[in-house]
């Protein structure tokens, strides 16, 4: 992918980010470098938890969990030290190849975790509706089929809408009001008239990646709410609803505001509505994720403890051997 623009001498754009006081950006300083760290703490946390236990690991929801974790890293620093840079800072200068590169990144992250989601939806689908052939459907192997084609499609979509935008002519100023290279500011100081083929590339990978698999989920997570109110007992479907609830509510977070925001690009949005939005699922969502997805949920805990209980054996093991060194040696 090429990035340049070749008819005009715009070689950098400036983030105008969050304008606020001082007093103001050193508080959001050090609220998002808190939120920032704990979302990666967290999501380290799972990635390491799933590996280090047998169990977890053979099983195809936290083999895509743990994987998920790892996107959501990737997604959250794809943005928020920039901002985190920008706030400590006076200087908002990003250069064009680093602010498209940017808006590459970002886009392919948040259509891979689209697809991720997707295929989450369709292990809990497998799992209640067929039951019988989720061991075979879902096979580590498969798992690990879904993760590897969510990162190839989403960093392929992208590719033409993002190469285009950039070969347009941008006649100025180069100011993007936002925080990161967004492809609505961007347009906006573009050099009319538009050309058609980079808005309609951008508006028909918006609506096969972002449309295209919220109907998936839908009808999975549809399929799944049938099935549990047709055959499960009163037991059973509020233990399976108690799981689903977790996967609709990061459904939601993430689908929610960035379907207003890419899905409309006509609609007229306010920019400090528009940060707000793009900064609640760029650094928020991906802390909340991890709390939503391990929050009740017993075979975490049960891991955890298992965790806990290795390593406590293992130091009175060290400790016991240590201390009949000692012995002998007196």
């Amino acid at each position: 992918m090429e990035l340049a623009n070749r008819t005009t001498g715009i070689q950098e754009f400036i983030l105008l980010g969050f304008e606020v006081g001082q007093l103001e950006r050193l508080l959001l300083l050090v609220f998002f470098t808190l939120l920032y760290m704990l979302a990666i703490a967290e999501n380290i946390t799972i990635i390491t938890l799933v590996h280090l236990d047998t169990h977890l690991a053979r099983l195809p929801m936290y083999i895509l969990l743990s994987n998920f974790s790892w996107l959501e890293i990737c997604y959250v620093s794809t943005t928020v030290p920039q901002m985190l840079l920008d706030l400590a800072l006076s200087n908002k200068i990003i250069s064009f190849s680093s602010c498209f590169l940017q808006f590459y990144i970002f886009f392919s992250l948040g259509s891979t975790e689209c697809f991720f989601l997707s295929s989450m939806a369709l292990d809990r689908y497998l799992a209640i509706c067929h039951p019988l052939r989720y061991p075979q459907i879902m096979s580590p192997k498969f798992c690990y089929v879904l993760v590897t084609a969510s990162w190839i499609l989403g960093f392929l979509a992208y590719v033409v809408p993002v190469t285009l935008i950039s070969k347009m002519s941008f006649c100025g100023p180069n100011v993007i009001n936002h925080f990161l290279c967004d492809p609505g500011p961007l347009l906006s100081l573009a050099c009319p008239p538009l050309p058609n083929a980079p808005l309609v590339s951008l508006i028909f990978m918006d609506v096969v990646v972002i449309l295209g698999n919220i109907l998936f989920v839908v009808l999975s997570y549809g399929s799944v709410i049938f099935t549990l109110m047709k055959n499960s007992s009163r037991g059973n479907r509020l233990k399976s609803f108690s799981t689903i609830s977790f996967h609709l509510a990061v459904v939601t977070l993430f689908y929610g505001p960035s379907a207003g925001l890419y899905v409309m690009p006509g609609g007229e949005t306010d920019s400090n509505i528009t940060k707000i939005v793009t900064l609640f699922y760029t650094a928020i969502t991906p802390f909340l994720n991890p709390m939503i997805y391990c929050l009740r949920n017993d075979q975490v805990k049960e891991a955890l403890f298992r965790l806990w209980r290795r390593k406590t054996i293992f130091v009175k093991r060290k400790v016991a051997v240590q201390k009949g060194g000692k012995e002998q040696k007196m």
